[in-house]
């Protein structure tokens, strides 16, 4: 029996056109936040929605770019995967609403939640797919992420980190040689009630008494979150992926982390014992866009030529729940 591996073969990505500088920030908040943001969050400014924007904007739109990277026809997709927790509705799936603004008839479409841990685990899914089941030769993920529409302008812990924008990736079926390598993926539901958008499911459903408050409707910092999560968390996973892959630090050519806080990576960068220039980063001109930044900081670094064919990958992503998702490609 051949087997059947699966490969990237093409990326995209998509901001709104506006754009909020730190500059901006400071005068909506009343203080200068740029010195901070800048210095240790690593953000000089984000994208944000405009009003008639939304999430399936967004990814119908970084999806294009993937499918011309691939050279691959809406139709001629199998499967699409999106990762998102600003979904288009609570119901039905935003992934159903790109499948047909793109005109992907033949594909299957579900949305994954697993907050920003969400496009890796969904590249996760769509390679098992691939490799176990040889119907899906053409397979979609989509990261996509339009916070602005949760944030509470007024509170800066949120307010100057979340941004907007979405990235994809074409996976195929190919008989030559791996793509994806090994994966790994991890949950701490104790910390479930540490940050996320706590109304409007069927724990808190909206009622005029909870619009009037307008507490849980936008996304908040409910608990404290330890810095060892990402600073030990993120080390411990990628080793135990490189060990399921038979690999070595050496082995890889690029480590690419949630773009959250530029001190946690270059933190868990001199841990390694590896270079800066062995990462690359986005939340300079990107902000922190959640589910979406691994395939935006991913499709930047192929356009910047930081992965020549060949050479192994390592995404590893983490994000509210707490869950966290490692995986590694050969490209």
């Amino acid at each position: 029996m051949t087997m059947t591996f699966a490969k990237i073969t093409g990326t995209g990505s998509f901001v709104p056109e506006r754009v909020l500088t730190n500059e901006d920030l400071s005068r909506m908040l009343g203080e200068d936040i740029n010195e901070f943001v800048s210095q240790v969050v690593g953000i000089r400014e984000r994208h944000v929605c405009a009003d008639n924007e939304s999430t399936a904007d967004l990814a119908t739109a970084a999806a294009l770019n993937a499918l011309n990277a691939a050279g691959v026809r809406p139709e001629e997709l199998d499967l699409i995967i999106l990762a998102t927790d600003t979904p288009e509705y609570l119901s039905p799936a935003t992934s159903v609403v790109v499948q047909h603004r793109l005109g992907a008839t033949n594909a299957g479409t579900f949305d994954l939640n697993c907050a920003c841990a969400g496009f890796v685990t969904a590249l996760d899914t769509a390679s098992k797919y691939i490799i176990a089941d040889p119907a899906y030769k053409s397979v979609l993920v989509i990261g996509a992420y339009a916070m602005s529409k949760y944030l509470d302008w007024t509170q800066k812990r949120t307010a100057t980190i979340f941004a907007d924008g979405a990235g994809a990736v074409v996976l195929q079926a190919d008989a030559e040689g791996p793509g994806f390598l090994a994966s790994k993926l991890v949950a701490d539901g104790s910390y479930h009630d540490r940050m996320g958008i706590y109304a409007g499911g069927t724990f808190m459903p909206i009622t005029e008494d909870v619009l009037r408050e307008g507490e849980w409707t936008k996304v908040r910092f409910a608990k404290k979150y330890p810095p060892e999560v990402n600073l030990e968390g993120w080390p411990a996973i990628v080793h135990e992926v490189l060990q399921k892959a038979d690999l070595q630090l050496d082995d890889v050519a690029l480590f690419l982390f949630t773009q959250v806080n530029l001190s946690t990576i270059k933190a868990v960068m001199k841990g390694l014992d590896l270079p800066m220039t062995r990462t690359h980063t986005v939340m300079e001109k990107w902000g922190y866009t959640g589910s979406a930044c691994i395939p935006m900081v991913l499709d930047d670094a192929v356009r910047a030529g930081k992965l020549e064919r060949g050479q192994v990958v390592v995404m590893c992503a983490s994000g509210g729940g707490l869950n966290m998702a490692c995986a590694a490609f050969r490209w």
